[in-house]
């Protein structure tokens, strides 16, 4: 259903929230390998790193100018990504209402690479049918989040690979209702 590199496994690695146990991985000039299996650290490296990038004016790859779009969207973050060594060893704990700003941004980017190949097919149909809905493709995906969330956390408690039909229609029912 998803190719094995696609940006859709970074939610997927990340949805522990607290930080590895593991000795970090060596710093990241390449995000091209944090594609296929990121570590939780990567993760958080790749969004500050890019946050710094962005501040500086420095050229950003293409997945980096994606994810630049959704970090100037969420302000709220830039504080926690300014900082990569807090970022790594903070625990965000939703009992405490502490949200995760790493996997909400790494959904939001998720969401972008799946409309872009339309995968699972149906995703971007049903993503602008939302946007045009709620007239606002950044309140859209926020919506388009919780039926991933929910399509994520079924597959992991049932032990079984993501529903991406169930996904669809999830998000085509809040598009139409």
């Amino acid at each position: 259903m998803h190719p094995p590199g696609c940006i859709f496994h970074l939610a997927l690695h990340i949805t522990r929230c607290r930080p590895s146990t593991q000795t970090p991985p060596q710093k990241i000039t390449d995000n091209t390998a944090m594609l296929i299996a990121p570590s939780q650290a990567d993760v958080r490296r790749f969004f500050c790193t890019t946050y710094a990038k962005n501040k500086a004016g420095s050229a950003l790859t293409a997945m980096e100018t994606i994810a630049s779009e959704w970090l100037l969207e969420h302000p709220e973050y830039h504080a926690d990504l300014a900082d990569v060594d807090a970022a790594l060893l903070t625990m965000y704990d939703v009992e405490a209402g502490r949200s995760n700003p790493f996997l909400h941004l790494s959904m939001h980017l998720s969401i972008s690479e799946q409309c872009s190949i339309d995968q699972p097919r149906g995703i971007r149909q049903a993503v602008e049918l939302l946007a045009a809905k709620r007239n606002s493709l950044h309140d859209a995906h926020h919506e388009v989040m919780e039926c991933l969330g929910t399509m994520m956390w079924e597959s992991q408690r049932a032990g079984r690979p993501p529903n991406g039909a169930a996904y669809i229609d999830a998000v085509q029912r809040r598009a139409t209702l």
